[in-house]
């Protein structure tokens, strides 16, 4: 069955959502949430947003801690667009009823993390992604041209390869009419078709092992464009973040928030030694890459499975007020971070690289944009400064939004030609234990050999391991009906030969990819 709407969004976290509203002004909006639309990566999000708000801080401040913590890979145009553009988008977001921390003179709470020379992080307690995402469904769901379909699972997008056409990723006229979203509870298969379609599905932490990311995060959206012939850079820049909770039963990992470092929590090892500062002189609070590697270092010569995260000295009525998530959830668990140490570890957490996009959201393919983790936009390099990431997204959102009156739309016979999904001579498949199985050896494979330090020979061996499994899944998935298990092994699979195969073509160590034969 054909759906068609003016505005195809897949994904239902703060880029997808900020975009629909946008949107709805120009035509009507579908929005495709891969479960239901309050579970998303943007919900998990606790430290907040950065911008630019009050004297001392500045424009070049942001600018130049963004180029500094990217190792100087960034898009300088970019950088300036998000920084500039970045206060105006705050606005739009409190104007539609979020809520940020101020202090008893009405001023903004601004807190402090990692990279950021000033304070400069709007937040809502340790819950600013759950703040964010509330006050935007709440708004799209008064839209009357705004239309939601939860737990769907979006396939493929459709292009002319669908039409017959073979397209390569030479090819300088591909084109998106829509995408094949598939309904996980009636188990049926529509065809969506759009003028315009926006990927905002997040990033890929779930092809590792130890991620902070849902368990749906699985790189669908940057799958989906690769296999559709889009363009996709800069994949081996996948950020760890330093601070999860080690609590080896629970998946996704819990996030500490760096916030809590910008508070005054220290990171210590196993002799109770600050152990940051023997890597760089700011510490705790130096940018995530440096920090990560710090404790990749100093787990392996402990052997231990985590360090500490030390918040003791801080006043606990600060740390019930500031951060109640993360007090209750180490409470659970019998930690009082008010008289005991945390046991943090590195997790996957913030994909930098992904879609590549033009500075209007624009992909390689006509009327197919990006946004959010999904997109590389040049923003942040090599290496993500904190709090730049949901900045990110509602600036490009808007950007995109913008760029809708310049867009050449297809006419209905163009329409009219795309076939429905075709199914036939597939099986429904019975053997899940293959699925899940390969599904944890990628995971495996990409967090022992591809994590926060790799080598060549790791590379090569990933990429040799990878292979054999990706031909398995791929026969596997010719001959089944449609599941959402063999399509999101697919596209971790796809990302994780990416994340492999540009890691093997930086022949550099910097910023979050660190080759120890290149170092």
């Amino acid at each position: 069955m054909k759906k068609q709407f003016d505005f195809l969004i897949i994904g239902s976290g703060i880029a997808g959502l900020f975009y629909a509203l946008k949107a709805s002004k120009y035509g009507k909006v579908a929005i495709i949430s891969k479960e239901d639309i309050y579970n998303t990566t943007t919900v998990k999000a606790q430290g907040g947003i950065a911008s630019v708000m009050y004297n001392p801080d500045s424009y070049d401040k942001h600018i130049e801690d963004t180029i500094n913590a990217g190792a100087g890979l960034n898009n300088r145009e970019v950088v300036e667009i998000v920084v500039k553009e970045g206060p105006t988008r705050i606005l739009d977001l409190i104007n539609i009823g979020t809520h940020f921390d101020k202090d008893e003179d009405g001023s903004f709470d601004l807190g402090k993390e990692g990279g950021h020379s000033e304070n400069r992080v709007l937040h809502f307690k340790d819950k600013t992604g759950q703040e964010i995402q509330r006050a935007l469904i709440h708004e799209v769901m008064q839209d009357p041209n705004i239309f939601i379909f939860e737990n769907h699972f979006a396939i493929e997008i459709i292009t002319q390869h669908h039409l017959g056409q073979t397209l390569k990723k030479s090819s300088p006229n591909i084109e998106c009419y829509g995408a094949y979203i598939f309904d996980t509870k009636s188990k049926e298969v529509f065809t969506f078709l759009s003028k315009t379609t926006m990927i905002a599905t997040g990033g890929c932490g779930n092809a590792y092992q130890n991620t902070t990311n849902p368990v749906g995060i699985t790189g669908d959206g940057i799958a989906m464009v690769y296999r559709a012939k889009g363009l996709i850079e800069n994949m081996e820049f996948v950020q760890f973040h330093p601070t999860a909770l080690y609590n080896p039963a629970e998946r996704p990992s819990f996030l500490i928030t760096e916030a809590l470092r910008g508070a005054g929590a220290i990171l210590k090892n196993h002799k109770n030694e600050d152990f940051c500062l023997k890597y760089d002189s700011r510490g705790s609070l130096a940018p995530r890459d440096i920090v990560a590697r710090a404790i990749d270092t100093e787990m392996k010569l402990s052997g231990e499975d985590h360090v500490y995260l030390d918040a003791r000295h801080i006043d606990k009525e600060k740390l019930i007020t500031h951060f109640p998530t993360i007090y209750a959830k180490c409470m659970e668990i019998g930690i009082n971070i008010s008289k005991d140490l945390i046991p943090v570890t590195p997790a996957a957490h913030y994909l930098c690289g992904g879609i590549k996009t033009d500075v209007h959201a624009r992909t390689s393919i006509k009327n197919l944009y990006a946004t959010g983790e999904a997109a590389s936009t040049g923003l942040h390099g090599a290496n993500r400064l904190a709090s730049n990431s949901l900045l990110e997204a509602v600036v490009f959102a808007h950007r995109a939004a913008e760029d809708i009156t310049d867009t050449q739309w297809y006419s209905q016979e163009v329409f009219n030609k795309i076939p429905e999904w075709n199914d036939e001579g597939t099986i429904k498949n019975e053997e899940l234990v293959l699925i899940s199985f390969s599904r944890k050896e990628v995971q495996q494979i990409m967090s022992n050999y591809v994590g926060i330090v790799r080598s060549d020979l790791r590379l090569q061996r990933a990429m040799d391991r990878l292979n054999v499994i990706f031909k398995e899944t791929e026969d596997l998935y010719k001959a089944s009906k449609v599941s959402v298990d063999i399509c999101e092994l697919r596209n971790i699979i796809n990302v994780g030969y990416l994340i492999i195969k540009q890691a093997k073509e930086r022949r550099e160590s910097i910023g979050l990819h660190y080759n120890s034969d290149l170092a």
